[in-house]
């Protein structure tokens, strides 16, 4: 597995749209790193970010049911 995903595929691997990659990054919710002209998001910045996904969903469910 590479360590770095271009824009196009952290979207495939999220399941959203470049345009939607972007916003995270300019928000600050994905890191990435720039190397040259492209835009690179690490391995490890979409598992994060997956990872604060399911523990917010996970934090929701519990209170939703308190």
């Amino acid at each position: 597995m590479e360590a770095l995903k271009s824009v196009t595929e952290a979207g495939q691997r999220l399941g959203v749209k470049e345009t939607m990659v972007k916003k995270l990054i300019r928000d600050g919710q994905l890191l990435s790193v720039k190397i040259g002209d492209r835009r690179l998001i690490p391995n490890s910045a979409i598992d994060a970010y997956i990872e604060r996904l399911v523990g917010e969903a996970t934090s929701e469910r519990e209170l939703a049911t308190a």
